[in-house]
């Protein structure tokens, strides 16, 4: 459930419904708007308890929560959550570029995208470090080498990184040099990665299961909001349908719908979820149009000789023409990149 104070309420009134609910062994998650302060409160069937407040002061109403995601909710925060990475906001009314390579094969090439996606207007480098593949034999990324590498791109350029980490024992590591930690799709419900991700203080990029509902999706996101973390983004990349013309479907329903639900910020992936590199820019620009805060796209030097995922992979000139149509589409909306 959730406390409204009044938005006359004195700090120590706030302080003792939060003192009360500790006392009966439950959470509190406190939200500070700047029309009122509301106080989550969290464990068991909370509801039940709502008359052990009747006697407190600066209380306006308690409201249960239905969704079984809490914290997650619209009814939990009513305004759109912003997550600040040093400086490129994700979540406001400007569209966010990420773009990289699927995997960092390399100081070279990973420098000569930086540079070019920088010079675009991307304000974050993507690039896998750990691959998680369907084949044991597929390339799986350089590990700490890429993040050094990733790290050495981000000073020359100034773009801020986001990268996958697959293991909760790597949470540290791959934190020590990554800007957002991007949970993947088949660590969407990996629950101990979800939990060691949101204790460890920098924002998750958290990517829905090929196969998981939104509803799933957004339980999810519940796991790392419930470590304290706030700055938790959320990322559409296509859903497991009976269709083997692309790669997924990319569900773009789930955009304005996840808005409406939830106060996170959504990007979309359309490399990963269409698996065709003509199939980006329009997808891109659909995700956009339908309400996606940010892109997440796979850009290379010469996708032919990708590593992993070529085929989606936009080569420097798709993606240029990606970003001036980009910019247009973004004018006639009254907005622009950030």
């Amino acid at each position: 459930m959730i406390i409204v104070m009044s938005h006359t309420a004195s700090d120590k009134e706030v302080k003792a419904v939060v003192e009360r609910v500790h006392e009966i062994g439950l959470k509190t998650e406190l939200s500070l708007g700047e029309e009122r302060t509301v106080i989550g409160v969290i464990g068991g069937n909370a509801y039940a308890y709502r008359d052990a407040f009747s006697h407190l002061g600066g209380i306006q109403e308690i409201i249960p929560i239905t969704k079984p995601f809490k914290l997650a909710s619209r009814e939990f925060r009513a305004n759109n959550t912003v997550v600040d990475v040093g400086g490129v906001k994700i979540g406001n009314d400007e569209v966010v570029m990420m773009a990289g390579p699927c995997s960092v094969e390399g100081e070279e090439m990973l420098l000569e995208t930086a540079r070019h996606v920088a010079a675009q207007g991307a304000k974050v480098l993507r690039g896998g470090a750990f691959k998680p593949r369907t084949s044991p034999y597929s390339f799986q990324g350089l590990g700490e080498s890429a993040l050094k590498m990733m790290a050495t791109a981000r000073e020359e350029t100034g773009l801020k990184v986001v990268t996958e980490v697959v293991s909760p024992q790597d949470v540290e590591l791959v934190a020590r040099y990554a800007d957002i930690l991007q949970l993947g799709t088949r660590n969407m419900q990996n629950y101990a990665l979800l939990q060691e991700a949101g204790r460890s203080g920098k924002p998750v990029l958290l990517k829905r299961g090929m196969s998981s509902t939104i509803e799933e999706w957004l339980l999810a996101a519940e796991y790392v909001l419930s470590q304290g973390n706030r700055d938790v983004i959320l990322c559409e990349r296509g859903i497991r349908t009976f269709e083997t013309a692309t790669r997924f479907t990319l569900d773009l329903n789930a955009v304005p719908l996840v808005r409406e639900l939830s106060h996170l910020p959504i990007v979309v992936d359309p490399s990963q979820a269409t698996g065709r590199w003509s199939l980006v820019r329009p997808m891109s620009l659909a995700a956009v149009a339908g309400g996606a805060h940010g892109l997440i796209v796979e850009v290379h030097p010469t996708p032919n000789q990708a590593l992993s995922d070529g085929a989606q992979s936009l080569d420097f000139a798709a993606f240029d023409r990606l970003m001036s149509d980009l910019r247009r589409l973004l004018g006639a909306m009254a907005k622009q990149l950030a």
